[in-house]
């Protein structure tokens, strides 16, 4: 068969170039490059190492700025809300004192007022009365014929007044 005996014939020289390749590749590729592959890979991951290291770190740093916050964040709470109650005190004694004195000036309107209807509802008797006197002096000559005084027709009228 031409195959096996060509086979026989350049298996020597297949061989020698298999060596020479698998050789070249070892010692550029396992002894040239791999060393500074591994270095690299070593370099990167104590430089991953110390990246989580210091993010380690940054976080702890960030945990105790966030606590610190924290305890300000209430305390300025807890001050705000002392401001609120004071505020809402002066505001209520404000409001007190502002309704106090508005009683006070409601009261004495209302006293003035009440004075006023009184002296009015006195005025408006008396205007009664006068008028009620003369229609009694009119009703007395236009029934009877006699004269009465002015006088006389408003103590009558004022009688029948009191007694309703």
């Amino acid at each position: 068969m031409p195959q096996i005996s060509q086979l026989a014939a350049t298996w020597a020289s297949q061989f020698f170039w298999l060596a020479l390749t698998f050789g070249i590749v070892f010692f550029v590729v396992g002894r040239g490059m791999l060393p500074m592959v591994q270095k690299t890979i070593d370099s990167r991951d104590r430089s991953v190492a110390a990246d989580l290291a210091a993010a380690s770190s940054a976080r702890d740093a960030a945990d105790k700025a966030e606590e610190a916050w924290r305890l300000r964040d209430q305390a300025n709470r807890e001050a705000a809300q002392t401001l609120v109650a004071e505020a809402r005190q002066r505001a209520t004694a404000a409001s007190a004192a502002t309704l106090a004195t508005a009683q006070a000036e409601q009261a004495q309107r209302v006293a003035a007022a009440e004075v006023d209807i009184k002296a009015a509802t006195a005025r408006v008797l008396g205007e009664i009365e006068a008028v009620a006197a003369e229609a009694t002096q009119d009703i007395v000559s236009r029934v009877s014929g006699a004269q009465v005084s002015v006088d006389e027709a408003r103590s009558a009228v004022q009688a029948a007044m009191a007694n309703g």
